[in-house]
């Protein structure tokens, strides 16, 4: 851990934010699966409670219902495990997108953050299943005020969205009033061109841990914090690859079809100078058990980050 951060749970940020934006905005409402606790939404149903729709464990039909309010001109957010108001939504979310409805969905306990709840509760695969749905927006904020600016922009924006958010406590690395743009990337430390560190949010305590660990190995270069998945920051990632030796993309989720996919994506075509390695978990289920534990087990972790850079 570093010492000069301090550290909060991201998702925490959800509810106080929702709650914030509803009183002026009487368009937000706000559903949940049965775990409105879980994914801090509960305080929302308490102040808002004719605004707060508890489906129960239903979550094609809350996505459906979502899909509805949005039709009458609401603002729907739906809150869930990620394994959830994702993973259990694919035919419902493609439909809300094919309509092109103002539909947000949230998904908490990103990657393996739920460890402990058994192997069914891991999310890896969010991002991939989101990001290849036309007209989807995707945003992986990392720490609480990053979140709570996320979800203010999320809001604002018009069009179906889809925001991963960590369980795992991670450091405080923004001002409470920070901003955040969609589609534009962040700079946390530009310190040299050996290597540059992109992670995706709830992978944020492994990418500045690993990056302070590759400093300390004598090695100088960049992190950069990725906030969208899609759209991708393209003119960021190419720049980058023209300048530095390697790029490690690090990510609480499956190599395949994530961050590391995606960055290729954008590579694949140009020449480029940087070498692309990805930290994050393999194609592979993963045993249930704690969070960090299954990160360091599996490939999550800062000891992989430096191996790339040896």
């Amino acid at each position: 851990m570093l010492n000069q951060y301090r550290y909060t749970i991201p998702k925490e940020a959800i509810g106080n934010t929702l709650i914030e934006l509803a009183k002026d905005n009487a368009k937000i409402c706000v559903f949940s699966s049965d775990v409105s606790k879980s994914v801090n939404v509960y305080e929302f149903s308490q102040k808002y409670p004719e605004r707060f729709f508890e489906m129960g464990i239903a979550e094609q039909s809350s996505v459906s219902a979502a899909g509805g309010m949005a039709i009458e001109g609401f603002i729907p957010v739906y809150v869930a495990l990620a394994i959830f108001s994702n993973g259990m939504t694919f035919p419902q979310t493609r439909q809300v997108c094919n309509n092109n409805l103002n539909v947000k969905i949230i998904g908490t306990h990103a990657g393996v953050d739920d460890g402990g709840d058994g192997t069914g509760h891991h999310s890896t695969e969010d991002m991939a299943i989101s990001r290849v749905i036309p007209r989807m927006t995707v945003l992986c904020p990392s720490d609480e005020n990053e979140v709570a600016a996320a979800i203010k922009e999320m809001i604002a924006m018009k069009g179906p969205c889809f925001m991963r958010v960590a369980r795992e406590s991670q450091p405080i690395i923004h001002e409470k009033d920070c901003s955040f743009e969609i589609g534009k990337a962040e700079t946390i430390f530009d310190e040299g061109n050996d290597f540059a560190i992109i992670f995706e949010g709830s992978s944020l305590t492994q990418a500045l841990e690993g990056f302070e660990l590759a400093k300390n190995k004598g090695k100088r270069g960049k992190l950069i914090n990725i906030r969208s998945i899609k759209p991708i920051d393209e003119f960021c990632i190419k720049q980058i690859a023209q300048i530095v030796e390697t790029i490690v993309t690090v990510e609480n989720h499956s190599i395949r079809g994530g961050l590391y996919s995606a960055v290729c994506e954008v590579l694949g075509s140009e020449k480029h100078k940087a070498v692309i390695k990805p930290v994050g978990f393999k194609d592979l289920f993963m045993e249930s058990g704690p969070a960090s534990g299954i990160k360091e087990k599996y490939g999550l972790s800062i000891k992989s980050i430096v191996q790339c850079l040896v």
